[in-house]
């Protein structure tokens, strides 16, 4: 999964981007409002971590503007503005969920994987597949019952395809959850770990779709 976090202050921003990158997303991290539209313009993102009080252009027109081209991406904000007024202006802006600042960094993991599921349209919190079950919580993965390790890349490559069974992803959609903009990408990565994938947890997990990319299948 792919996140985009949007915070000017350097010490919180360096710890949630640490936190983040530990749990195998692919993070870009972007300081004001006007950096924040561009990436938001250029990028497509998972999940949106906006702060509020941002240089350029304040975080409430950021995700106005956002909703207002009908974007959907998932909206955490993160911030110390406490007032409920405050509250309720970003909630009615168009944020999905809001943590106020300083917050414990466990419950912003847990709300994180809340709204990826709900994106996904999914309530469960454990993916469960024909027999593959992936714990986004607490990283582990099963097949049959039988725990399987999976390296971050595979992971970041089978979460998005069990998550929405019978999507088709293409092999830079996959790219860009594999990777933030600080890291280098091999023409053959996706190819590298659908193949690994398909050795740990069976060879019709992960379909080729010619032309188009790759799917879990439905059923």
């Amino acid at each position: 999964m792919r996140l985009l976090l949007v915070e000017d202050d350097t010490m919180i921003g360096e710890a949630v981007l640490d936190l983040l990158r530990a749990e195998h997303y692919a993070v870009d991290w972007v300081k004001d409002g006007e950096m924040a539209e561009t990436a938001l313009r250029t990028q497509a993102y998972d999940l949106l971590l906006l702060d509020l009080g941002l240089p350029r252009r304040d975080g409430l027109e950021v995700l106005r503007t956002l909703r207002a081209r009908k974007d959907r991406t998932p909206v955490l904000i993160t911030t110390a503005r406490d007032a409920v007024a405050q509250r309720i202006e970003g909630l009615d802006a168009g944020a999905d969920d809001y943590v106020l600042k300083p917050y414990d960094l466990d419950e912003l993991l847990a709300r994180i994987r809340a709204l990826l599921r709900r994106a996904a349209g999914r309530a469960e919190p454990v993916y469960e597949h024909r027999g593959v079950s992936l714990n986004p919580a607490t990283r582990e993965a099963s097949v049959g019952g039988q725990p399987v390790v999976l390296s971050a890349r595979e992971w970041a490559v089978l979460e998005p395809l069990i998550a929405r069974p019978g999507l088709v992803l293409s092999r830079a959609q996959l790219e860009e959850k594999l990777y933030g903009w600080r890291d280098g990408i091999s023409s053959n990565a996706v190819e590298v770990y659908i193949h690994g994938l398909r050795k740990k947890l069976g060879a019709d997990t992960i379909l080729n779709v010619r032309g188009l990319g790759y799917m879990v299948p439905k059923g």
